[in-house]
């Protein structure tokens, strides 16, 4: 937990109490990317209900970025996801995460909202369907 902790404070500038919100979630799902013992990304998912996934926290280190981790461990998590019998994923990000939002898009997934958090930002709502066509 130390290691997602410290990446999670070098990206988004702290931890925001994450180990004590992450208790809170059911079925908490979490994949890392490690090197040289060193965690060096992850992504962290729980379920919002049976049929729904809820892609939470990710995160690469700068320097491991452009390497394909964050779709490796997405394509991990979106396994778990379908393997578990889930039928949909969801996430939320900002526009300023950019990459992000391009990741998901490129990945299946469709915008389907916005709404301004209480922070007044922005956040995009995507979901991505998991039932095969």
């Amino acid at each position: 937990m130390n290691g997602i902790a410290e990446l999670h404070e070098s990206i988004f500038g702290g931890s925001d109490d994450l180990a004590g919100r992450m208790i809170e979630k059911k079925g908490l799902r979490i994949d890392v990317a490690i090197h040289e013992k060193r965690i060096v990304g992850y992504k962290i998912g729980y379920a919002l209900n049976p049929e729904q996934f809820y892609s939470w926290l990710g995160g690469v280190d700068k320097v491991y970025r452009n390497y394909g981790i964050a779709s490796c461990l997405m394509k991990r998590q979106h396994q778990y996801a379908e393997n578990s019998g889930y039928q949909v994923i969801q996430t939320k990000t900002k526009n300023n995460w950019r990459s992000m939002l391009l990741l998901n898009i490129k990945n299946g997934f469709d915008v389907i909202g916005t709404y301004t958090d209480q922070d007044g930002e922005i956040k995009i709502i995507l979901e991505k369907s998991l039932l095969k066509k």
